[in-house]
């Protein structure tokens, strides 16, 4: 899928969400590089929820506004024949999403499930053994 092909497709199914649930948003963003985890550099991030923080946090300031962003290039560098782009687009903006509703909510569930998530891939990346 080529970008502008993404672009179109993610924005299409942000198009499809209920504006209710968009409630302090300030959009969704399509970027052509991928990114990174920055203390897994092997795992790509492919999309993410990014929000100024609460008042009390460093001042929150709420001029920054909250989007959703979704790292095309993460996409490109993951995806495998047959790769469902679709759908994968699709889910990670729920995804984010669910960490924004949660944000408003005062909760941290999902953020303590991706917590887990690479918790369970560090442990297991220590135990496989090495081809040195």
């Amino acid at each position: 899928m080529t970008f502008s092909e993404f672009h179109d497709t993610a924005n299409h199914l942000w198009s499809q969400i209920p504006e209710v649930f968009k409630r302090g948003l300030h959009g969704m963003h399509v970027l052509e590089n991928p990114k990174r985890d920055p203390n897994e550099p092997e795992l790509f991030w492919l999309g993410e929820y990014l929000s100024p923080g609460y008042p009390t946090v460093l001042g929150g300031f709420e001029g920054l506004g909250r989007h959703i962003a979704l790292y095309y290039g993460s996409f490109h560098a993951v995806a495998y024949p047959g790769f469902d782009w679709e759908g994968e687009i699709w889910e990670t903006l729920l995804h984010e999403l669910r960490h924004h509703l949660e944000f408003l909510a005062g909760r941290d569930d999902l953020v303590a499930e991706d917590l887990e998530y690479l918790q369970r891939y560090r442990e297991g990346k220590r135990r496989r053994p090495t081809t040195e």
